[in-house]
Order: structure tokens, then sequence, then C-alpha cells
């Protein structure tokens, strides 16, 4: 049967219901937006009767049976490539698979998919063309790939549909429940997946943060063919995403918007490796991953009044409030590192940090940072970032007054939030900046501020003085305050 091409989420591996026939083909669908959120399965049952899908259900629940074999080569050159390839068996229908990685911000993604029906379950290699099989694996005998893992799920799922403003909104629900198996490891699937089939992406959203202000649904941004190669090796999920690329000439606003979408993104992702191996280091990345879209939000002015921020900066002060003093304590104390590891089990099984992502999603999604502007705001907002940038670290650094604090040690902590804002731009914007040795001055300013944080004793109250002193002195630094 031919192939057939569409756009899909990087996360969604399940596609929408298919016809049963083998000799129909395949319906073309040009995009598909979708959120993935994980699940107990206390909550997939709450979800079946939650007002918001049952109002909307417009044609009941329904199950399907899925298995999934995932296919790959013993070296994991497909997963290496970003693609995936399974036959799927859905009732006596085979359909075979291949995905090849999209774009992802933060939930909502898109992807390249092919797929074709089959007579049989085996794996059909001739289907496999220049047509859908990417450049980077053109030299690939693929004679090599092999059953590599399993999902088996069933799927209950139902159409939602409701009028927002003049636009109709159809939403598919769908409930996932089962086990994801490679080798001799397996692991829970246990979500809840909202696809939009016709409306806005910001209805998507909107439903999703209804659902995650009433229910503990964390925002679950990895497939099931990642979960099956993260069975075989824990650091095959990448949770450190690439930082967008700036340039100087960029508006400011498009210029937050890539970075605070990145470090969404980043953030959720490290929730998930988290909860999955508990590993300290990520859980300590997860918070600075936080401190840096608080000290975002912080630092935009008229760009962003602050009416607009208001909600979303009380929930990360709420978030950080109860988090960094356990990272910090956790730095030196092994008990405290175990502790976290049941209080983040807490925070997940509770409402707050998913309804956290998908409301700072949302808020992303309709930029609201721009509603409620001044003339002037609206002029910062469009402001060329490297101009507006050199012009925000001046201010920063002259209202900093090192000098003060290299007589004043002990009240460096005051500036924390100071140069935690100046820290999230050096970090990820440097590129836009022309500053003599700046990444010197990233490295010398994270050092004060970790120094702003720790105990005021004499030890450390004598290091603050002298690293406070070195700052002053690099170049950077006197051409931002000169």
């Amino acid at each position: 049967m031919p192939g057939r091409t569409r756009r899909a989420p990087v996360d969604l591996l399940v596609p929408a219901a298919v016809p049963r026939c083998p000799r129909i083909p395949l319906p073309v669908m040009n995009k598909e937006t979708e959120i993935k959120l994980r699940a107990s399965r206390a909550t997939l049952a709450a979800l079946r009767d939650h007002p918001l899908l049952k109002k909307r259900n417009k044609s009941g629940w329904q199950q399907r049976e899925l298995y999934n074999q995932y296919y790959d080569t013993a070296g994991r050159d497909l997963a290496g490539a970003k693609v995936a390839l399974r036959v799927r068996r859905d009732g006596e229908t085979y359909i075979q698979t291949l995905k090849s990685r999209g774009q992802s911000v933060a939930g909502l993604s898109e992807r390249n998919e092919w797929e074709w029906y089959l007579e049989t379950p085996e794996l059909d290699l001739g289907k496999l063309g220049d047509d859908c099989w990417p450049a980077a694996l053109a030299d690939l005998d693929k004679s090599l790939i092999q059953p590599a893992f399993t999902t088996d799920f069933v799927r209950e799922y139902t159409e939602i549909a409701w009028g927002r403003g003049k636009a109709k909104v159809v939403i598919e629900a769908a409930l996932d429940l089962g086990k994801v198996l490679a080798g001799e490891h397996e692991e829970e699937i246990c979500e809840l997946e909202l696809e939009l089939r016709q409306g806005d992406p910001e209805a998507l959203l909107e439903l999703a943060e209804a659902l995650t202000a009433d229910l503990p649904l964390m925002p679950c941004d990895i497939s099931k063919a990642e979960r099956g190669y993260r069975l075989f090796d824990a650091d095959s999920y990448q949770v450190r995403l690439a930082v967008p690329e700036l340039s100087a000439e960029q508006p400011l606003d498009d210029a937050f918007a890539a970075l605070a979408w990145h470090l969404l993104g980043s953030s959720q992702r490290l929730a998930e490796q988290y909860r999955f191996n508990g590993h300290w280091r990520l859980l300590a990345d997860w918070l600075a991953q936080l401190i840096d879209l608080r000290a975002l939000l912080g630092s935009l002015g008229q760009a962003a009044p602050r009416a607009t921020s208001h909600d979303l900066r009380a929930a990360l002060d709420a978030l950080l409030e109860d988090w960094r003093p356990r990272i910090l304590a956790g730095q030196h104390d092994e008990a405290a590192r175990q502790a976290a590891a049941g209080q983040f089990a807490e925070e997940l099984d509770a409402t707050r940090w998913g309804h956290f992502s998908l409301s700072a999603s949302n808020w992303l999604l309709r930029r609201t940072w721009t509603s409620q502007r001044s003339h002037r705001g609206e002029r910062q907002g469009a402001a060329a970032l490297g101009n507006w940038l050199t012009h925000q670290l001046s201010d920063e650094a002259g209202a900093l007054n090192l000098a003060r604090y290299q007589q004043q040690p002990a009240d460096l902590g005051e500036q924390l939030p100071r140069l935690e804002r100046m820290l999230v731009w050096l970090r990820l914007a440097r590129p836009a900046l022309e500053l003599p040795e700046v990444d010197r001055l990233y490295g010398e300013l994270a050092k004060l501020a970790e120094l702003a944080t720790t105990a005021p004793d004499a030890e450390h109250l004598a290091a603050r003085t002298a690293q406070a002193h070195t700052v002053a002195t690099l170049k950077a630094w006197k051409a931002l305050t000169k």
C-alpha cells in the first residue's frame, strides 16, 4: 500500500483512529498539535468524569488495544538520527510507521510521519525509500534493523467539542494505560493525550491548564519511543535542550519568548528525568531553569508590565521559596538529598507543578506580556536585542555598586535577584553582546552570585569581598559602568 506523509507532534507516537480495512488508503492529515500529560491511575479515572470533558463529550468513551513493536539496529542508529520505526497492531489491522524528529516547544510540537498498511505484522523494509528515509541514514544497511522494544496499552478515547467565540474547537482526549517493555525492563504508561483536531492551539492549552488546576497532571515531553530507549540507557533522553540562537538585531519580544520557551521546556524535561531516576544533579538543574525564568521575567521593565506577569511570577516565587532552600541544603547534606526525592514526588502528586507549567505555556503562546503596554513599553519590546541588552546590563551593573559590597560583604545577599537577572542574559544571549571578555564576566559574576547564597561567616565574607573586587576589575565590567 502507498505511504503517506503528515505532520504530527514530536511527542506523539500514537496516531488518531484509522480505518480498519487495510485496503483503504490512510487519510492525509497535514498537521497535528498535541499535549501529553502524565497521570496516576486515580487521575485517569477522575478524568472520565471531569466536568470539562463530560459536558463537551460528543461521542462517548471508546476503547482500543494497541500493541507496537519498535525497531532499530543494535547500535541504535535510528535513535541517533531521531527516527522512530514501528509496526502497530490495532485490532486486525497492521500499520507500519516511520517518524522523524520535528520541533517541540514545551509540549506543542510537530514531526514528519509516514504510514503504510501491512498484510502481516512483519516489518517491510522495502517501504523505507528515499522519499521518507533520512539522509543521515543513507549509508545504513537496513537489513541490520531488528526488534528493539514494545509498547502495549489500552486507549480510552473520546472527541470533545465546544464553541470558542465564533470558532469551533474539536479535541480528541485519550487515556492510555499499559507498559513499555525493553528486554528485562519495563515502565508503566499512564497518561492523558489531548490532540487538537480543529481550532486554535490556544484552546488546547486552555483545556489542559483548566484540567491541571483540578487534577495532578504532569507535562510530559517524552514519547513512548523515547521511554523505550531510556529503559536501555537512562541518558538517552535529552534533558538539555539546545539554546536558541539569538542575534543582536532580533526584537526583544522575540528573544524573550525564545528564551522563556527554552527554559520552560528544559524544566519540564528535567522534572520528568528526575522523576524517573532520582539523580540529584537533575533536580538542581531543574531549579536553575526556574531561577533563570524568574530572573528573565523580572528583567523586562516596561516591555512587560508587572500586572501582565503577576500570577506567573507569584507561582514561580512559591516554587522557589520551597525548593531553593532544599537544593541549597542538599549541596552538603546527603540526608537532604534523599529527602528531596520524596518531597518532589509529593510535588507531582499535587496540582502546582502541572498547573504552573501549562499556565506558563499559555501565557507565552498568547504573548500576554505585550498587553497593557505603554508606548514606551512597545518601543522597548520592538528594540534590537543588542542595544537593549547592553543598556539593561549597564543599568544593572551601575545599581549593583560593587564598591559598597567590597566594604559591606554581609549585605551581598540582597543583590541576588539583580545578579540572577544579569546572569540569565549573559548565559543565554552572549552572542548578541559586544563586550570584551564577556565569557569571563559571566564566569566571575556566577561565582559572586554563588557566594551571595552562602552563610555570611568570616571565611565567606572574605571570599565575597575578594570576588567583588575581581568582578570590578574586569574589562567587560568597566565597559558597562563607564
